[in-house]
C-alpha cells in the first residue's frame, strides 16, 4: 500500500471513530436517563456471561451476593485513592455508605441497553486503536498526531474506568462531570487528528484575528454549558432517589438555582453564536466550510432548545435527556471544528477588511 493510500485509510478511520465516539456518547445519554447504569452488575462480562440473559430463570445463582461484594471491593478501592490524594472526608463518605448494600432487582431492558452501550465502548475503543496504530503514516510530517492518538488511548482506559466508578459510587457526584468533559476531551482529540491530517499541506488564507478569537469564547461558553447540565443531571439523580423514582413532576420544581444559572447561560450561549454567525457571515462565501458549519450549529442550537423545553414541561421524558446530551456534544464538536479549521488553515490578520 502507497504511503498516500495509508493516509487516505487513517482519514477514513479516524472518521469512523469520531461517529462512533458521537453514538457512544448519545449511548451513555440513554443509559443515564433510563437508569440503566447497573443493568450489569460486573465486568467485563454481564451477570457472568458474555451474552446477558433475557429473564431471571438465567441469572447466575446468589448474583447479588457477588454483586454487593464486588461493588464494595471497588468503593474501598476508590476511597483509598481519594485518601491518599488529600480526600479524606469523601474517603469515609464513601467507605461508610450502606446504599451500596441494597442491590438493585434485575430489569433485562436496563441489562440490555448498558450491554449494548458496553458493545458500542468496545468498538469505539478498538477503533481508536486501530487509529493510533495507523497514525504513524503520518510519523515524519507531523509527529502530533501520532502522539494525540495514542494519549487517546490511554484517555479511553481511564475513561472506562472512571465510568464503572460513575455507576458504582452513590455519593460522588462529580464524577459525572468529570466523566462528561473527558468524554468531550476524547472526542476533541480524535477531531484534532483528524483535522491536522485533511489540513497538512493545503495553503493558508488571510482572516481577521477576531473570528477565532470569538470562536474560542463561543466554544469555551458551550463547554460551561455542558458542565452546568450535568450539574442539573446530577441534581435530578438525588431527587428522583430521593423520591424513590416516583413524582416526577416534582424533579424540576426542587432543581433550585443550578436549573435557572444553566438556562440563563444558555440564552448567553445563543446569544454569543448569533454573534459568531454575522462575523461569519461577514468574513466568509456562502458556500464556504466555515458558513456551513455555522448553519449547522445553528440548527443543532434550534433542536437542543427544543429538547430544553420538552425536558422542562414534560416532566423530563428520558428521549429528551438523550437527545439533550447528543445534541450538546454535535454543537461542541461542530465549533471545536470550526476553531481548529480558523487556526490551522488561515493566516491571521490585525484588521477587518
Amino acid at each position: 500500500m502507497t504511503k498516500a493510500a495509508s493516509k487516505i485509510r487513517f482519514q477514513k478511520i479516524n472518521l469512523v471513530t469520531i461517529i462512533l465516539l458521537f453514538v457512544l456518547i448519545l449511548a451513555g445519554g440513554v443509559v443515564r436517563s433510563t437508569g440503566s447504569g447497573m443493568g450489569c452488575p460486573d465486568w467485563p462480562k454481564c451477570f457472568g456471561q458474555y451474552v446477558p440473559p433475557t429473564n431471571s430463570s438465567d441469572l447466575p445463582a446468589n448474583y447479588k451476593k457477588g454483586y454487593i461484594a464486588g461493588r464494595i471491593k471497588k468503593n474501598q478501592r476508590f476511597a483509598k485513592a481519594l485518601n491518599f490524594f488529600g480526600f479524606t472526608d469523601l474517603a469515609r463518605r464513601i467507605s461508610n455508605d450502606r446504599s451500596v448494600l441494597i442491590p438493585e432487582e434485575f430489569n433485562a431492558a436496563k441489562t440490555w441497553t448498558e450491554y449494548v452501550n458496553r458493545l458500542i465502548g468496545a468498538t469505539s475503543g478498538f477503533f481508536l486503536l486501530i487509529t493510533a496504530v495507523l497514525s504513524f503514516t503520518y510519523r515524519k510530517e507531523n509527529k502530533l498526531i501520532p502522539f494525540l492518538s495514542i494519549l487517546n488511548v490511554i484517555l479511553v482506559g481511564y475513561q472506562a474506568w472512571l465510568g464503572s466508578i460513575v455507576v458504582s459510587t452513590n455519593l460522588v457526584s462529580w464524577i459525572v462531570t468529570v466523566h462528561m468533559l473527558l468524554a468531550l476531551a476524547i472526542l476533541a482529540l480524535s477531531i484534532s487528528t483528524y483535522h491536522l491530517a485533511r489540513v497538512y499541506g493545503k495553503q493558508k488564507v488571510s482572516i481577521n484575528m477576531i473570528v477565532p478569537i470569538v470562536t474560542f469564547l463561543v466554544l469555551c461558553l458551550s463547554i460551561v454549558q455542558i458542565a452546568f447540565g450535568t450539574g442539573v443531571r446530577e441534581k435530578i439523580d438525588a431527587i428522583s432517589g430521593r423520591l424513590q423514582q416516583g413524582y416526577r413532576e416534582d424533579w424540576i420544581r426542587n432543581l433550585g438555582k443550578i436549573f435557572f444559572e444553566h438556562r440563563d447561560i444558555a440564552v448567553v450561549v445563543l446569544i454569543a453564536n448569533v454573534a459568531l454567525y454575522v462575523l461569519v457571515r461577514k468574513g466568509f462565501s456562502r458556500h464556504s466550510l466555515q458558513q456551513q458549519i455555522m448553519s449547522f450549529t445553528f440548527l443543532l442550537i434550534m433542536l437542543q432548545m427544543v429538547t430544553g423545553i420538552l425536558l422542562t414541561y414534560w416532566n423530563l421524558p428520558p428521549a429528551a435527556q438523550a437527545a439533550h446530551i447528543i445534541l450538546a456534544a454535535l454543537i461542541f464538536g461542530a465549533q471545536y471544528y470550526l476553531l481548529l479549521n480558523l487556526f490551522k488553515t488561515v493566516k491571521l490578520q490585525g484588521s477587518w477588511k
